[in-house]
């Protein structure tokens, strides 16, 4: 029962959570999903991810990350480029606009995460909060290959 009333706990302080940083998000050059593939991008190597990598950091289906990535590549802020070691697999590269709307974005977010977050919780229990995350994501992760 334990486990159940943590998870409970967890999911419900996402939701809540998530909700009060859509309400604040800076709506008006992204969306809340275009702005987590852009984050995503910026968080590696080359600001590149095979899309299928990509899509498992993201909570969208396949088939709804491909027409979001297909988007902010008409607009500019992501190119698609086949893998050349790979010819089924497609890189998504975030373009220096992207980069640049990302950043602006994030100001903004970056607020609202520091305010609903860290202002709830020390430092000492957010860096306990990321760990015990961290090791509850890897465990579920590990079971899954």
């Amino acid at each position: 029962m334990t486990a159940i009333n943590s998870w409970e706990a967890l999911f419900r302080a996402q939701v809540t959570v998530l909700r009060q940083l859509n309400k604040e998000f800076p709506h008006g050059d992204l969306s809340f999903n275009e702005y987590d593939v852009l984050f995503n991008l910026s968080r590696h190597d080359g600001h590149k991810l095979r899309i299928r990598d990509l899509n498992r950091h993201l909570l969208l289906t396949q088939p709804s990350v491909s027409r979001l990535v297909d988007r902010l590549s008409t607009r500019g802020l992501v190119r698609k480029e086949s893998d050349p070691g790979d010819g089924r697999g497609t890189f998504v590269f975030l373009t220096d606009e992207g980069y640049a709307i990302f950043r602006r974005v994030a100001v903004s977010h970056s607020a609202s995460i520091a305010k609903h977050v860290g202002g709830a919780l020390t430092v000492d229990e957010l860096t306990q909060l990321r760990l015990l995350t961290d090791k509850l994501r890897t465990s579920v992760e590990s079971d899954a290959v």
